[in-house]
């Protein structure tokens, strides 16, 4: 089966047409949203803000990204008059506000990267306490759904009373793509702090505290297993059949646990992108009880574990350019004149709010002097510091003999090497760096009745 992938992530979107029966990727697309949509103000993905806790932008990128990226599909090729299913993914916790006309009621939607809702978490936190994370499988989290509405609706009550509907990103794009409301999937549902993981419905409790009328806002939740949409006519300018069955899109992470094939219990996987992440397929629901990691739906059924390190690729092109290094240098010669483990030297690039664990941005920290170090000293002490950071975070979920790397930095040899290191477990690279479009278009095989074997 020819299925369509789509991966809406925090600096563009991918879009690849995968044929399930070989396991290729036939063709594929990209838009990059600050060099090909300049006109959103978005170079990185995120409007820039004097305050670093505020990164938000305009939710009309997106549609327009995802527009852009099948057009540019179609055009490179690929067969999509025989694709015979849609699906994907996007930037988990991204939150998009529909008015009853479906407009945007709130024009500068948060993602991921926001942590400007401290005193909210503090709220929920001091509400619910413990509760929270044994219903909603995290403890209360900036970034999350139920401290960005509480903010908004607190801080803009009448934009908030106009607000018919709020989406996560992947919801509003499966909107989109059906020309109907669009479900939320377990997978990113979870990461909302709304959800009750123990019944997979909407919390009314904690519903009611976060904001007027929420749970009368959200969409219906959509389980493994459930029906799909079918694709708008208006996609046949695209070469897509009208009518095609369209699986509700999740998370990017959920997406990348499928599309690297670790969907069950045996193997992790650390993605490698504009974050770090790392997430594995759970036999049975289990908390962290350091909170730092998180609970989310398992695409296949069940759940799975993650843990988000906010600094993560973008923290190491800074420190690349600081350097004066290329990437050559920064993923290959500088592990190659330093020794593993550095001598005890490690660091740690918190130009971002980090989240595991919490600490401010406060630049480069590091055990040495930093400022007077060689550029490889510096470039292997900050790979080593964020998977030893990763480790420690981790160890909640269990020891792994196997790890796959996947994202943009999987190619990288020296950061690979860190985490054969560290973690002691062999490591694989993903077939592709596209695992979460991957993901989406066999999410949407196993929609349209292929199934996910």
């Amino acid at each position: 089966m020819i299925a369509i992938g789509i991966d809406s992530s925090t600096q563009g979107t991918k879009a690849v047409a995968y044929d399930t029966a070989s396991g290729r990727v036939l063709a594929s697309a990209s838009v990059n949203y600050g060099r090909d949509l300049p006109e959103f103000g978005a170079p990185d993905g995120f409007i820039p803000d004097a305050d670093p806790r505020v990164r938000r932008a305009d939710p009309a990128m997106w549609t327009r990204g995802l527009e852009l990226a099948l057009a540019r599909l179609y055009k490179a090729g690929a067969p999509m008059g025989e694709a015979e299913a849609v699906g994907g993914c996007a930037q988990q916790h991204a939150t998009v506000y529909l008015d009853a006309e479906g407009g945007f009621s709130r024009p500068r939607s948060p993602i991921w990267m926001d942590s400007s809702t401290e005193a909210e978490t503090a709220a929920l936190d001091a509400r619910f306490g413990d509760a929270l994370r044994e219903r909603t499988g995290s403890p209360a989290i900036e970034r999350f759904a139920a401290a960005q509405i509480m903010k908004f609706a607190r801080e803009e009550p009448e934009a908030w009373a106009r607000t018919a509907r709020v989406h996560l990103l992947s919801s509003y794009l499966t909107s989109v793509l059906a020309g109907e409301e669009g479900p939320v999937d377990t997978g990113d549902g979870a990461g909302m702090n709304l959800l009750d993981l123990r019944t997979m419905e909407w919390d009314a409790g904690i519903c009611g505290f976060a904001a007027p009328g929420l749970a009368g806002k959200l969409p219906r939740v959509h389980r493994p297993g459930g029906a799909p949409l079918r694709l708008a006519a208006r996609f046949a300018e695209y070469g897509l059949r009208p009518g095609l069955p369209v699986a509700p899109f999740t998370g990017d992470n959920p997406a990348s646990l499928v599309g690297c094939g670790a969907e069950k219990p045996g193997c992790a996987v650390i993605s490698l992108g504009t974050s770090d992440t790392f997430f594995a397929a759970m036999p049975e629901f289990r908390t962290d009880p350091g909170g730092c990691g998180h609970v989310f739906g398992n695409p296949a059924g069940g759940f799975m574990s993650l843990t988000c390190f906010k600094n993560g690729s973008l923290a190491r092109d800074r420190v690349r350019r600081e350097c004066g290094a290329d990437w050559k240098f920064f993923d290959e010669t500088a592990f190659a004149l330093t020794p593993p483990g550095n001598g005890g030297k490690r660091a740690f690039p918190y130009f971002e709010t980090e989240i595991s664990p919490k600490h401010a941005a406060t630049g480069v920290e590091a055990n040495f002097d930093w400022a007077a170090a060689a550029p490889e000293t510096k470039i292997r002490a900050v790979a080593e510091g964020q998977i030893a950071n990763m480790r420690e975070r981790t160890r909640w979920i269990g020891d792994f003999g196997k790890i796959i790397a996947t994202g943009g930095a999987s190619r990288s040899k020296g950061l690979l090497s860190a985490i054969r290191d560290i973690f002691g477990a062999e490591v694989e690279t993903a077939d592709s760096a596209d695992s979460a479009a991957i993901g989406g278009a066999r999410i949407a095989a196993a929609a349209a009745g292929e199934g996910m074997e």
